[in-house]
């Protein structure tokens, strides 16, 4: 009759745990607000007089706009350039910045995993042994004790504590990814920046060539022409003086092509002893007849730095959450299954409880903590919105130097359009009589400076379109991450491989 009592008084202690949980289930809710994205910038322009002035270029060889324009593949595509591609794909492959990255989102990753985990039953195994000695006087007795089984636990989330934990964890995977964007984007924008760099060297470098080439001509027949009386020595002084300044135009040059040598050898994670990039040459490149502008609206979903700013906010969001739902209850269900002896009696114990646990005082941390989580994410969305604003300056800033390039551009084409006339009406004078042959050497010198503008002019343009390009957000490198999890990278393939 007691052994029926007993197993009665169970049974309803089991329905009454299994009843409250089942309410706790269906009654459950999270606390703390629901994230909504930000609204859309409200500016239709990022500046109006530079769109109007590139919607319809005049200038010859100077791209214009394409408004309300996607790049549908690797935006570097758009100069057409093989060798760039080439370039390219090798630093995607072989950069250490983007392959830390893409092992910091994996570690995010694991972070969202841990974070689930505790949506699920914990159970722990225990066992413990011991010798004691129980009784006293005649009465003591000295055994062997064991106990050995499992137990579970398991938090009901009454509020969403937990599912907040894993939001938090989300967006901070997501962040990761904005971030290896932003570097993708770095690094594939920082690689055709280079590559023009060593082009426009490399074609300044010959022209500057050109030129001194022409000044020690110059010096040479001005000598001889001082043998002859024709000449002073102050003639000479100044072609020495012309000589010397254009001499000095080399070593910057050098530097450059050598600087942007070494940066792609780098970006493409090489030592530049170990690896030579291609010799860029200007006419590798082809200036985009026409550029893609996307609308203002659309940069907030496209950038990885406002993408970023925006994971940012949503992790800021559900840590409200979290510390909201630090402030009520939680509600834990648990049980084991233990077989213990304690001398000659073996037998099986169970128990299974339901516990409910909260603050009832704590000095006012829990809700300072929920205070600070909200002005955190207050703080998140000032940074965001000053993400976007600073965006939308990058962009405008340049179509303005895309729109002054243009102006540059025709300018010194003009310049030397002149000086090649200069030139040719020289060569006539001279052929009939009536110019020097040094009238022809300094017009062939102003020729050779004028060249060396257009060079620089050009350099601008290509420049420019790289940097809208990177503006705008370019192409997330989403492609690249497509990997199993813990599979090597193509860094480490055939070196060292990380551990699963």
């Amino acid at each position: 009759m007691i052994n029926v009592r007993s197993n009665h008084a169970r049974r309803t202690a089991l329905a009454a745990v299994l009843g409250g949980a089942t309410l706790a289930l269906l009654s459950g809710c999270m606390v703390g607000p629901d994230y909504q994205r930000p609204a859309d910038t409200r500016s239709t322009h990022f500046d109006a007089q530079a769109e109007q002035k590139l919607e319809h270029v005049p200038n010859d060889g100077a791209p214009s706009v394409a408004y309300d324009a996607h790049i549908d593949t690797d935006w570097w595509t758009l100069f057409h350039s093989p060798r760039l591609d080439g370039v390219v794909k090798l630093a995607i492959e072989g950069n250490r910045d983007l392959d830390a990255a893409n092992a910091t989102i994996a570690q995010a990753n694991e972070a969202i995993a841990a974070a689930g985990g505790a949506l699920q039953p914990q159970v722990a195994f225990g066992a413990q042994a011991g010798r004691q000695r129980t009784g006293f006087g005649t009465g003591r007795s000295t055994s062997n004790v064991y106990a050995v089984g499992p137990s579970v636990s398991f938090d009901l989330d009454l509020f969403g504590g937990t599912r907040r934990r894993i939001e938090e964890a989300t967006a901070l995977a997501d962040l990761e990814r904005h971030r290896f964007d932003a570097a993708y984007l770095t690094v594939t924008g920082e690689v055709a920046t280079q590559a023009i760099q060593f082009a426009s060297a490399r074609a300044q470098i010959a022209a500057v060539n050109d030129l001194i080439a022409t000044d020690r001509h110059n010096l040479a027949l001005v000598s001889s022409a001082k043998q002859y009386g024709s000449a002073t020595s102050a003639d000479i002084a100044l072609a020495q003086s012309q000589l010397a300044q254009d001499e000095t135009l080399l070593p910057p040059l050098e530097q450059q092509r050598d600087v942007a040598r070494h940066a792609l050898s780098v970006l493409a994670g090489k030592g530049p002893a170990d690896w030579v990039p291609p010799d860029f040459g200007l006419a590798d490149f082809t200036l985009p007849a026409a550029l893609p502008l996307s609308l203002p609206s659309e940069l907030a979903r496209q950038r990885p730095d406002i993408l970023a700013a925006e994971a940012q906010l949503h992790a800021a969001s559900a840590a409200v959450g979290v510390a909201t739902a630090d402030r009520y209850p939680h509600l834990q269900l648990s049980g084991a299954l233990t077989q213990a002896s304690a001398g000659a009696g073996v037998g099986t114990l169970w128990n299974l409880f339901g516990g409910l646990a909260g603050p009832l005082f704590d000095g006012g941390t829990l809700k300072a903590n929920q205070r600070g989580a909200a002005d955190a994410y207050d703080a998140s969305m000032a940074r965001y919105q000053q993400t976007v604003v600073i965006a939308l300056g990058q962009v405008a800033d340049v179509l303005q130097a895309i729109s002054h390039d243009a102006d540059g551009y025709a300018a010194q084409g003009r310049a030397l359009d002149a000086a090649e006339t200069s030139l040719r009406l020289s060569q006539q004078g001279f052929a009939a009589g009536d110019a020097s042959v040094l009238a022809v050497l300094d017009a062939q010198r102003a020729r050779q400076r004028a060249l060396v503008g257009q060079i620089q002019a050009r350099t601008a343009q290509y420049l420019d379109a790289v940097q809208l390009a990177v503006a705008l957000g370019g192409q997330s490198g989403e492609a690249f991450l497509r990997k199993a999890p813990h599979e090597p990278s193509l860094l480490t393939q055939g070196n060292t491989s990380r551990s699963p």
